[in-house]
């Protein structure tokens, strides 16, 4: 998916979890029971009264809890904070160490969010706003590296064949020198260059395992360093070299990491 419709779509998602836990809350769900109740046993409590009154002032309270509720940055903040926890499950790692990695940059990122909300409103705000927009698809970055690498350790055939393939490729040779057919020494040549083919892409997609690996512990570092960096950049900032460095940061580690998620799937779909 393009990095733009994925931002887009999340955002929807975003909305529509706010929207759903609006309407879902307590308050929610107590001013349509006490509506219903108060229309039925109480249609007429005035000589005045319309008993469809009480629908319209149900539907205002109805209406200004969702208002509230969608305006509450703290609300909002726990309610997609667990939204991104359902779309970037750590559990549905294998492997106890991406796990961690995945849920401390969960940490990262709503505590980047905490800072911001907590921020004055005014331009800074404004440019923070969108570099958390950023730091949402950092994390799905994250979240997908932490996938791949994942299902390479835990790839079974790629394991196989990483122990297998250098002592065929050593059998074959041993044999090639012994053979005196010419017909079977060709075939025998034949398999020992499709063996060493299958070597140089087992060892180049282990390179690209190993730099995804790095990537994401210098990912993790960098989202450590823009939460301390947004605790010390206060409103006067805003024109200031240290607010756009750290812009470029965010930049750069999200090119970074769309880039070795492509190489990683280049050359893992490559080898399978």
């Amino acid at each position: 998916m393009a990095k733009g419709l994925f931002r887009t779509e999340l955002e929807r998602q975003a909305w529509r979890a706010m929207l759903s836990h609006a309407i879902y809350r307590l308050e929610s769900a107590l001013t349509i029971a006490v509506t219903i109740i108060l229309i039925f046993l109480f249609p007429k409590p005035f000589p005045w009264w319309q008993g469809w009154y009480w629908l319209v002032i149900g539907v205002v309270a109805e209406a200004l809890i969702i208002y509230t509720s969608l305006r509450d940055p703290a609300l909002a903040q726990t309610v997609v904070s667990d939204m991104l926890r359902g779309e970037f499950n750590a559990r549905e790692l294998r492997s106890s160490k991406y796990r961690d990695k995945v849920e401390k940059a969960l940490e990262y990122r709503e505590r980047i969010e905490g800072v911001i909300r907590r921020s004055r409103q005014g331009v800074l705000r404004s440019h923070l706003e969108e570099d958390a927009r950023r730091i949402t698809e950092w994390l799905a970055n994250v979240f997908g590296l932490a996938k791949r690498l994942d299902a390479y350790e835990n790839d079974e055939i790629i394991e196989r064949d990483t122990r297998s393939v250098q002592s065929a490729i050593k059998d074959f040779e041993a044999r090639l020198r012994q053979e005196d057919d010419e017909t079977v020494r060709q075939q025998m040549r034949e398999a020992i260059r499709s063996k060493k083919t299958h070597w140089e892409n087992l060892q180049r997609l282990q390179n690209t395992m190993e730099k995804a690996e790095f990537q994401l512990e210098n990912t993790l570092a960098a989202m450590g360093t823009v939460y301390a960096q947004l605790q010390l950049i206060g409103a006067q900032d805003v024109d200031s070299s240290r607010a756009r460095h750290l812009r470029e940061d965010i930049g750069e580690q999200v090119a970074a990491l769309q880039d070795i998620a492509e190489a990683m799937d280049e050359v893992y779909e490559f080898k399978r």
